[in-house]
């Protein structure tokens, strides 16, 4: 008859990085409440999702991005994003309805619609995702 010989390996017993203090010393246990709270608010985060679903797209990013640098016209931003105006044009529309960009005509050629960011509601969203963040 065969044997086993093997041995089985012990399980570990290092403490997590996490749990230990810059000292050596043991962190403390973190203080949790004796109950489950079942009675808490729902925080207000719609703003924050907004902003977040409409600059996830890498194209209004990159939108909102290059406008900081000044203002562009369609052609300028679907050149370098390597996008179709038309399509350019769909994502500034999406961007001016939440007030993060506005359109201004050219002051010599009124054919011509450049694009600007609005930097006070930019600041405002960012702030909204900040808020979520902390």
């Amino acid at each position: 008859m065969l044997t086993d010989t093997t041995a089985t390996p012990e399980p570990a017993t290092a403490t997590p990085a996490a749990a230990c203090c810059p000292d050596g010393s043991a962190a403390p246990e973190p203080q949790l409440p004796p109950e489950p709270r079942l009675d808490l608010p729902a925080p207000e985060v719609g703003d924050a999702v907004a902003a977040a679903a409409l600059l996830a797209d890498r194209t209004r990013a990159g939108i909102v991005r290059m406008l900081g640098e000044g203002p562009h016209c369609v052609c300028e931003l679907a050149a370098a994003l390597g996008e179709k105006q038309n399509n350019v044009s769909m994502h500034l529309a999406r961007l001016r309805e939440a007030g993060l960009v506005r359109a201004v005509r050219h002051s010599g050629d009124a054919r011509w619609m450049f694009y600007e960011r609005d930097d006070e509601r930019c600041s405002a969203a960012a702030q909204t995702l900040a808020e979520l963040l902390r």
